[in-house]
């Protein structure tokens, strides 16, 4: 795979890529570069989380990319997830992980590291406070939205310093690049900006897109990350996302509620569905009709598809019939690994712990 190859597949990944010309000269140089993904573990996996992350890491992959995952179980536990209670977030790392093997993700070809294990590491916490010693609180609180906060929220101490770790975290990896979350790209600017003052590197951002939940998008958010932010699937709203165990029926249920007008493509999760996850996964995609509506479409890109929707050639309900099938059917492998042995004891503890924003 030449260099183009290779920037044209994290380029799928990424929504953003801060900068795409930084990303050709790192693949020209680099064999193969580090890239890391960090991850609080804080209750079940929804399908943005669970196959979606395991569609861009194996890209990654793809391109040569060293991968590292990044447990977050510290930070899981500054963040009171869990209620702050540090064995229960470890093992909802585990299960995570699990989950993840089930879907789809090259593991054997990822190394996960866990930030219990670097704690203890002078030259980590050295790191640490010298992002500290050249950054406002002012600043670092903005940041705060990569913990599912906002500048408003009363934050603890233990809140107000997780930015400087995680921008920590990318130096302390060794990471070329962080591939996140867009809802993380204010840590990961901070850490383009203080890397090259503290003598390190400036890393490539490349930030993924954030699957819609299945709620209408809120009215009165016009700022395009904080709109981005709003309509993102979170676990906070489980009515609104699809987890990766949820039941044939609560597939069902929750599609048939979700937001989906006919003809509109923009801000459309079910057609979010279909571009980040569906056609990713399958070479082509049947919508079931009955023959007096036109009978079946076959589509073989996601292109093709939305200029039917846009022209009202598909029907929301045939849309979202099809939607349930094809999401069903990728959940199944997930629910029969957890149905028995060591990753049903850990799906059905994490089921039992309360989860905590």
């Amino acid at each position: 795979m030449d260099v183009h190859e290779k920037v044209d597949l994290v380029k799928q990944v990424g929504e953003e890529i801060l900068t795409e010309e930084e990303l050709v000269t790192l693949f020209e140089t680099k064999d193969r570069p580090i890239a890391y993904d960090g991850f609080e573990p804080s209750g079940q996996l929804h399908i943005a989380q669970g196959i979606l992350r395991a569609i861009n890491v194996n890209k990654m992959i793809s391109a040569n990319v060293h991968f590292k995952m990044w447990v977050a179980d510290w930070f899981g536990w500054m963040n009171n997830k869990m209620g702050g209670d540090l064995d229960k977030i470890r093992t909802v790392g585990e299960y995570q992980i699990e989950t993840w093997k089930a879907c789809g993700m090259s593991t054997d070809k990822v190394e996960f590291l866990w930030s219990k294990d670097s704690m203890a590491d002078d030259e980590y916490w050295k790191k640490v406070v010298q992002i500290a010693r050249h950054n406002t609180v002012t600043r670092i609180v903005r940041c705060s939205q990569i913990m599912g906060r906002s500048e408003k929220d009363q934050l603890s101490a233990a809140q107000i310093f997780y930015p400087c770790m995680q921008c920590a975290d990318i130096f302390h990896l060794e990471a070329d690049i962080t591939q996140l979350g867009m809802d993380q790209r204010k840590v990961n600017v901070l850490a383009r900006e203080v890397g090259p003052k503290l003598g390190w590197w400036k890393p490539i951002v490349v930030n993924h897109h954030m699957l819609m939940g299945l709620s209408a998008p809120p009215s009165d958010v016009s700022d395009p990350v904080e709109r981005a932010l709003a309509m993102k699937m979170s676990k906070s709203r489980p009515e609104t996302a699809i987890f990766m165990t949820d039941s044939t029926e609560e597939v069902t249920s929750k599609i048939n509620k979700a937001y989906c007008p006919e003809g509109q493509v923009n801000e459309n999760p079910l057609l979010e569905y279909w571009r980040y996850i569906l056609f990713e996964k399958y070479p082509s995609l049947t919508i079931e009709r009955p023959e007096k509506f036109g009978g079946s479409l076959e589509f073989h890109n996601y292109p093709s598809l939305e200029d039917a929707f846009s022209k009202k050639d598909i029907h929301p309900l045939d849309l979202k019939k099809a939607t349930i099938h094809y999401v069903d059917e990728l959940l199944d492998p997930v629910r029969k690994h957890f149905s028995s042995g060591k990753p049903q004891q850990l799906l059905e503890e994490v089921q039992s712990f309360s989860v905590t924003r």
